[in-house]
């Protein structure tokens, strides 16, 4: 039997099986612990045991999320508030979804509309909720101060709670005096810019407006510079969108060819990976051979210039005429190409690992399509834990109690300028009756709370949903590579191939490792999450210290590309860590160190298998992104026409909006199919490896691998001989 560390249960042809459930009895009580520290941050416990699952109640994180829940109010984001507190587009404005202020001149003089009314602040003037946002230009002419009011204004323009017919308020005090053409911007009516060059020159003579009617454009303009500028955007979003709305069937159908053709040449791979390995690699050495001989034509073209006859010059054009530039390009290509051979002729028998490794893979997948389809639940989960943060993130920021000043909209009135605009007040219970010196005086929604413990501690909380958030996606992402990992080691591990691989793979993968491996693969989550989270603050110390010396700068890019290149080893050691996870069972610890030494010694396959993989895959990318992407410029383009009236390509506004959408997508399509495969072929391989280190080909030890890499290794297995003897 073998010499391992676990209790080998036989399978049923009496041969060690690596994953044997009876391994969970070695699952080390460490996994637990990171478990818990896992959930003491993201809320979920799973206790790991041999007979049941265990879930316990929120901890950390749920607490957070409930005093954000408690606290927190998302319609302050959401819908937009009148000058009583009331939301509009909800509860009894359900149908004035609309903001509208009475002066928006205000506004324009005082602060950016756009940015402040977002982050809670109100403009000094009233606000009520309306169903459309004006359209016309409108002035209220001196004559109109001895009419009826309900003759002069629009009632759904006004305070809900004034009866234009019977009040007693004179005219100045009941509304605006000027009206723009508006347009509704995230439920806010706001100038409208196509209209400002188009003022009446009635406006001119209105009391309270400039004398010129540029300048009143001009104030409007400045006030809300940001939102005028976004007018052209938003025309050009609603172009996108009906480009969008027309073309999106074919859209889908652009991205299902992506995936039959990603899904095809996956499976293809299995007869055409030698074929295209070494077309690849002759192609390469062609390529150098034909660069030695071009190099070597332009040096005895130039033969008699040299570099001494040119001198300095900023003209590097002239470099290209002087025998010495092309000497020093034949050398170096001379010498890569050399290597590249001599690489080609001493590992040729690792490159024909590599690619039987390839075919394996090819091979395995076939056997269990469903692995193709597990992209989709960690793009699922991936979404649930984006949703969760940015749900957490917008209570935790609309957390506080609304603020009401007294303010005076007209200071020029009585005593109105005795009004600073510091005393508080309560909408409801609000009565102008109590400054009877101010008639233009109105209790205003201000801004909302920022004291309290809760609120001061807000910018922690926001941190520490971050750092939740990261370390959910990289849990997801090791979710999922533990899951792919159990399957096809499965595959490999089944000694008669198909017949013994276990039903529904996936399904058992991922169950065992949320049975049996959570706590391990949050801590190997934890540590990838600590690494990026340094990135991070290395990122903001070098946004907010730009000004330093050079000597500076370069220490924090030192300390960056340091951080990266542990990055990328955290993530490359993670997941072959998961990998015997998924085949033995230990600890995270344990796992790393053993993949990570099997991977040490054998360095040179992994570079090879590596490389050849991912150069499989580059051209298997960009077969996917530019086949597909090619095709849909054609069709949206209008240069392949359909018959009929079903898509008429002169009806897009953008016709490339689709095209990058197809393409894009197709990318990602092909990422995920392949980064599946790029599993399989990492789990295969490690599974390989530890195939013939524990493993000598005898009845004991039989060898699991393929017949064709015991072909390449010259190996076979005593058991099959003796079984054709007898």
């Amino acid at each position: 039997m073998w010499n391992l560390n676990y209790n080998d249960t036989p399978d049923l042809h009496g041969y060690p099986n690596p994953l044997s459930s009876s391994r969970v009895s070695d699952v080390q009580c460490w996994s637990c612990v990171c478990l818990c520290l896992f959930v003491f941050t993201d809320g979920i416990t799973f206790i790991t045991s041999n007979n049941a699952n265990f879930i316990l109640s929120s901890h950390t994180c749920c607490s957070v999320g409930i005093l954000a829940w408690l606290f927190g109010d998302p319609r302050h984001v959401l819908y937009p508030r009148n000058s009583t507190g009331w939301y509009c587009g909800i509860g009894p404005n359900e149908n004035r979804p609309n903001l509208f202020y009475f002066d928006v001149l205000k506004c324009a003089m005082s602060v950016n509309i756009m940015a402040q009314s977002l982050n809670g602040f109100q403009c000094p003037t009233t606000q009520v909720c309306v169903e459309q946002c004006p359209s016309d230009f409108y002035a209220l002419e001196p004559s109109a101060y001895f009419r009826n009011p309900a003759d002069v204004f629009n009632a759904s323009l006004c305070v809900p709670s004034i009866d234009l017919r019977t009040t007693t308020l004179i005219i100045p005090s009941l509304r605006f005096q000027t009206l723009f053409p508006l347009l509704s911007v995230l439920g806010r009516c706001l100038p409208d810019a196509s209209a400002l060059s188009v003022i009446p020159s009635y406006f001119s003579t209105v009391p309270g407006l400039p004398s010129s009617i540029n300048e009143t454009a001009n104030t409007i303009t400045n006030g809300t510079w940001d939102v005028v500028n976004g007018f052209s955007t938003r025309d050009i979003g609603m172009r996108i969108f009906e480009d969008f709305a027309s073309s999106w069937p074919w859209i889908l159908v652009g991205l299902l060819i992506a995936m039959l053709v990603s899904m095809l040449f996956l499976l293809l791979l299995r007869f055409i990976a030698p074929i295209m390995v070494w077309v690849l690699i002759i192609g390469v050495l062609v390529a150098g051979a034909y660069g030695i001989w071009h190099c070597y034509w332009e040096y005895e073209n130039f033969k008699d210039t040299s570099i001494s006859d040119v001198g300095l010059t900023t003209n590097f054009k002239t470099y290209l005429q002087v025998q010495e530039t092309w000497l020093t390009f034949l050398i170096i290509i001379s010498v890569v190409e050399v290597i590249i051979l001599l690489t080609v002729i001493f590992l040729r028998t690792r490159i024909l690992i590599a690619i039987a490794l390839i075919q394996e893979s090819s091979k395995a997948i076939s056997h269990m399509m469903s692995a193709l389809l597990y992209p989709l639940v960690t793009f699922v989960l991936l979404l649930v834990c984006v949703a969760y943060w940015g749900a957490m993130a917008l209570y935790l920021a609309t957390s506080g109690d609304p603020i009401y000043k007294v303010v005076a909209l007209n200071t020029t009135m009585g005593d109105c300028g005795n009004i600073n605009g510091t005393a508080n007040c309560e909408p409801e219970s609000f009565s102008p009756s109590d400054y009877p010196g101010c008639p233009s005086v109105s209790c205003i929604f201000i801004k909302y709370n920022e004291e309290g413990l809760l609120q001061e501690n807000l910018m922690n909380l926001q941190i520490y949903n971050a750092v939740a958030f990261l370390w959910c996606v990289n849990f997801v992402i090791a979710l999922g590579q533990c899951t792919l990992a159990g399957a096809f080691a499965s595959y490999y591990w089944a000694f008669n191939k198909p017949n013994d691989i276990p039903t529904f793979p996936v399904c058992g993968g991922f169950m065992r490792s949320l049975r049996y491996h959570v706590g391990s693969l949050a801590f190997g989550a934890l540590i990838l999450t600590l690494v990026q989270v340094i990135r991070i603050i290395l990122e903001y110390i070098d946004h907010k210290a730009r000004a330093q010396n050079r000597v500076a700068r370069f220490i924090m890019t030192c300390f960056k590309c340091c951080f990266w290149c542990l990055e990328k080893f955290i993530k490359f050691l993670n997941r072959n860590a998961y990998i015997m996870i998924a085949i033995y069972g230990k600890n995270f610890c344990v796992s790393a160190k053993n993949a990570f030494m099997l991977l040490m010694r054998n360095v040179i396959r992994v570079v090879v298998l590596d490389k050849v993989t991912d150069l499989l895959l580059f051209f298997g990318k960009l077969l996917v992104v530019g086949g597909v992407g090619v095709l849909s410029f054609y069709f949206f383009s209008g240069r392949i026409a359909l018959p009929g009236n079903t898509f008429r390509s002169s009806s897009l506004n953008y016709y490339w909006m689709p095209i990058i959408t197809v393409a894009f997508g197709s990318y990602l399509i092909a990422h995920g199919f392949f980064s599946v495969y790029n599993m399989c072929v990492d789990t295969l391989f490690l599974c390989f490896l530890e195939d013939l280190e524990r493993n000598d080909g005898s009845m004991e030890k039989p060898y699991f691998m393929s017949k064709s890499l015991m072909k390449i290794l010259n190996k076979s297995n005593k058991t099959l001989k003796k079984h054709r003897e007898n």
